[in-house]
C-alpha cells in the first residue's frame, strides 16, 4: 500500500502571516509547492492528494507529484471526512478548515488544528513551529528564514533549496528581453512601484536597445504563464509573478518595499532590490503606506539597469524578435 498524503492548501490564508482572507493567495499556493519534493524523499512510495481553490487549481495542473487535486465545493469536506489518509498536511489557518482537518481520519497531522475553545486555529504538535514563527513575525515584523525552509523543515525533511513545482508547460518559448510584472494583487496594493517609474525604465530600456513586454494575462492564468516564459528576464514587485518566473527558471529582478525579501528564497535566479527609503516601521506588512513615504517611489531604476548591463554586457542588444 502506497502512503496516502492529504495537503489542504487553498490558498485563503498565508501559512507563514496571521493573515486570513477570503480572495485566494495564489502565490502562496505556488511557494507551498516545494514540500512535495520534501514529501517524495520522506515517502517515496506515496499518493498525494492536494485540496486546492479553483482560482489556484492551474497552478497544480498536471504536476508530477500530485495524484489527485480536488478543487473545495460544498461536497468535497464529505468526501475527505469518509476517507482515510496516513499522513495530513494542513496549511489553512481558516477555522472552518482546521475543523474540517480534524475530523479527517489520518495517522499522523502537520500543521494547523481547530482550537475548540478559542474557535479559531492553533497548531498539532507537528506544526507549532508555525505558531512561534507567526508570532515572532507579528512582532518583529522579520521572517526567521526563507518561507520554503520553515514549510519543509516542520515536516521533518532537510533543507536542500528545493525547488517549486510547477505542472503547467507554457507554449510560447522566449520572445522578450525583459518583461515588466507591474501589478500587484488587490490584497496589498503597497507592494507595487509606481506606473511613472515603470515607465521611465521603460524608456531607459529601450533607450538601450532592449525589447520590453509588459505584464499579460491578468484574467487567465494560463495566458500569465505563457507571458512570464516568453520574457528572458522578469523585473517584479513582490507578487505572484515572482514566483512563477522563479519556478520557470527565469531570470529575475524582484523590487521590495514594505515585504521582506529575506523569507523568499532566489534559487541563484533572483537578485533583490530594496527600497532607499528610510521608515521605521519598514518591513511593514501594511497593505497600504500609513507614513506617506509610499517606500516603492524609493526603488533606485539605475541598480535596476546595472543589474541587466551586468548581466548581457553594456554594448549588449538582445534582439529576441523577429519583428
Amino acid at each position: 500500500m502506497k502512503t496516502k498524503i492529504l495537503i489542504l492548501k487553498l490558498g485563503y490564508s498565508e501559512t507563514l502571516d496571521p493573515e486570513i482572507g477570503r480572495v485566494p493567495s495564489l502565490g502562496d499556493v505556488l511557494r507551498t509547492t516545494p514540500i512535495l519534493g520534501a514529501l517524495k524523499e520522506k515517502f517515496p512510495d506515496s499518493y498525494i492528494t492536494w485540496l486546492v481553490s479553483e482560482g489556484a487549481e492551474p497552478l497544480l495542473d498536471k504536476n508530477q507529484f500530485i495524484d489527485r487535486i480536488l478543487v473545495w465545493d460544498e461536497f468535497v469536506p464529505f468526501q475527505l471526512m469518509r476517507e482515510k489518509f496516513d499522513v495530513l498536511i494542513n496549511l489553512e489557518k481558516i477555522p472552518g478548515v482546521c475543523a474540517l482537518s480534524d475530523m479527517i481520519d489520518a495517522w499522523v497531522k502537520y500543521g494547523f488544528r481547530f482550537d475548540s475553545l478559542e474557535g479559531k486555529y492553533h497548531a498539532y504538535e507537528k506544526g507549532l513551529d508555525f505558531i512561534s514563527y507567526i508570532e515572532e513575525k507579528k512582532r518583529t515584523n522579520r521572517s526567521k528564514g526563507y518561507w520554503q525552509q520553515v514549510l519543509i523543515e516542520m515536516l521533518g525533511v532537510d533543507w536542500k533549496g528545493q525547488e517549486y513545482i510547477l505542472g503547467y508547460r507554457p507554449k510560447e518559448g522566449e520572445v522578450f528581453d525583459i518583461g515588466f510584472n507591474y501589478l500587484v494583487g488587490s490584497k496589498w496594493p503597497n507592494k507595487a512601484m509606481s506606473m511613472e517609474k515603470w515607465k521611465e525604465l521603460e524608456q531607459r530600456l529601450i533607450s538601450m536597445g532592449y525589447t520590453v513586454s509588459w505584464q499579460e494575462g491578468q484574467n487567465d492564468l494560463f495566458v500569465y504563464l505563457n507571458w512570464i516564459n516568453s520574457c528572458r528576464t522578469v523585473i517584479s514587485n513582490d507578487s505572484l509573478g515572482l514566483h512563477i518566473a522563479l519556478a520557470l527558471k527565469k531570470k529575475v529582478i524582484a523590487l521590495f518595499g514594505p515585504t521582506d525579501a529575506g523569507e523568499v528564497y532566489m534559487y541563484d535566479r533572483g537578485i533583490v532590490i530594496n527600497s532607499l527609503v528610510v521608515c521605521s516601521n519598514m518591513p511593514c506588512y501594511n497593505p497600504k503606506c500609513i507614513t506617506g513615504l509610499n517606500c516603492m517611489q524609493g526603488i533606485n531604476l539605475d541598480a535596476i539597469i546595472e543589474i541587466i548591463r551586468d548581466r548581457y554586457g553594456k554594448n549588449t542588444v538582445l534582439h529576441l524578435r523577429n519583428d
